[in-house]
């Protein structure tokens, strides 16, 4: 397997002068005053709305949870995530002086034929992890959602789990990660500080140790994959691709999360619940690496109908 980072180079040398460590950090609140502002109009304007309207979902007396455990709620949570977008517009124009599109890669255009790769080869590892997820833990019960409403939000559901995905990509993989790179060489800091910032937003309090350890270690290194795909194409495409077809099939075909499984077709055993044993965690962390390590093969081997960054004429 043979990595160029002649395309990284490009990306890495991108900023203008305006680029500078006070200005990364100043950017970045920016960005999560935005986030949290939007997080916060969703969730007080929706809980209200629906308690008003009382729209249909769970009524326990917690109105904030039970609007966020609705359907209304997991697609208005979604949402929120454009602040992120919004936030990094602001940054990138009065803070950086450049277009957002030049997060996007060198080109400042989505590399459209990595995109759809980094999705297929992602839906196709994440369908082998559940098989060994069902081995382990075969408590596997149909979703409540009845088939005629899943197609029908499924648009709706792609385009939310795309917003929060790419929102994702572009400030981790993109903002944070093009902004150290051309401060510093070293992967340690550009590829480690944001690997570990976005890992760290997915401890679940609800979940035991060993369960959190072992989402971490598959989370993190998932997010090493993304940054290692930008590394290789000097582009957010495949990283954007490949997110969303993670997020794609917790969110409609199989959940493995109470707060988000209304729209799933399949309701496995909740990670925050209880029951998980510490040998549970082990291999849950171990299927994780293993299909990442699939993934990285479907979408960097030269012998694979995958690769990417080989197509860099089409673009989105």
């Amino acid at each position: 397997m043979t990595i160029e980072n002649a395309a990284f180079e490009g990306y890495r040398r991108s900023p203008n002068e305006r680029t500078n460590l006070p200005r990364l950090f100043f950017g970045t609140a920016i960005v999560i005053a935005f986030w949290m502002a939007m997080t916060a109009l969703v969730l007080f304007a929706g809980t209200y709305v629906y308690i008003v309207w009382r729209l249909p979902g769970p009524s326990t007396g917690r109105y904030m949870q039970d609007f966020l455990a609705s359907p209304t709620g997991i697609l208005s949570a979604l949402t929120s995530f454009a602040g992120i977008w919004i936030g990094l517009w602001v940054a990138m124009r009065f803070v950086h002086g450049e277009p957002l599109s030049a997060l996007f890669g060198a080109s400042r255009r989505i590399a459209g034929g990595d995109f759809l790769k980094g999705l297929v080869a992602v839906l196709i590892t994440s369908l082998f992890s559940e098989v060994l997820l069902y081995w382990l833990q075969p408590e596997i019960a149909r979703g409540p959602i009845a088939l005629s409403s899943w197609l029908l939000f499924l648009i709706p559901i792609v385009l939310l789990a795309f917003l929060q995905t790419s929102s994702e990509e572009i400030l981790f993989r993109g903002y944070l990660l093009r902004g150290l790179a051309h401060r510093f060489r070293s992967p340690w800091i550009w590829a480690l500080l944001p690997g570990l910032l976005f890992t760290s937003l997915h401890w679940n309090s609800a979940s035991s140790l060993a369960i959190n350890a072992s989402v971490f270690i598959s989370i993190g290194i998932f997010a090493l994959l993304l940054t290692l795909l930008v590394y290789v194409t000097g582009n957010l495409g495949a990283g954007l691709g490949a997110h969303l077809g993670n997020n794609l099939t917790g969110f409609l075909l199989i959940s493995h999360q109470e707060g988000y499984n209304g729209f799933a077709l399949l309701n496995a055993k909740p990670l925050e619940g209880p029951g998980w044993t510490n040998l549970d965690a082990v291999l849950i962390a171990a299927i994780g690496i293993v299909s990442t390590l699939l993934t990285m093969l479907l979408l960097l081997h030269r012998r694979s109908p995958l690769r990417v960054g080989t197509n860099r004429q089409s673009s989105l």
